[in-house]
């Protein structure tokens, strides 16, 4: 089952609001989540052609505060997947209206799954890198599920 590349990218763009405001006068980082959230649903979903829900959110790190009336540009990319889950590279952007660039504020990975109307798993397209860069970003993919191996076992006396 290959896909079309083209559907393993989408960009989001939309200015920050004041109902965005965190008590720091920026946007509230729980604000920034949700649109992460929002793209890779977007992204994940339309790469599978199903509904998906997100089965790990990893490694947020954010760069700088996103201001409120700032327009801010949020980037999903499919960088691997498995027979059932997608692994999504989310980039978060923002920039004053009146400038050229935009600066990244936020990244980070989230595996969504494909499932159908009784809640299993479903299989998905393969995504298959087409250049040195998306190469590079499904090897990051495998060595964070690695690591999230790892964390998992460190974390499993505490789980229960």
């Amino acid at each position: 089952m290959e896909n079309n590349n083209f559907k393993g990218n989408l960009t989001f763009q939309f200015l920050s609001e004041p109902t965005d405001v965190n008590f720091g006068g920026k946007v509230h980082g729980g604000i920034v989540m949700k649109w992460i959230d929002q793209a890779a649903f977007a992204c994940a979903s339309s790469w599978a052609e199903a509904y998906c829900v997100t089965v790990y959110v990893g490694g947020i790190r954010f760069y700088k505060p996103v201001k409120i009336g700032e327009l801010v540009k949020v980037d999903a990319q499919i960088i691997y997947t498995g027979s059932s889950s997608m692994h999504i590279a989310i980039d978060v952007f923002s920039k004053n209206i009146k400038d050229k660039d935009f600066q990244k504020t936020t990244h980070c990975i989230i595996v969504f799954v494909a499932i159908d109307e009784e809640g299993n798993k479903i299989e998905v397209p393969k995504w298959t890198p087409h250049n040195q860069r998306e190469s590079q970003l499904e090897e990051y993919a495998i060595k964070l599920m690695g690591l999230r191996k790892n964390i998992e076992d460190e974390m499993k006396p505490y789980l229960e």
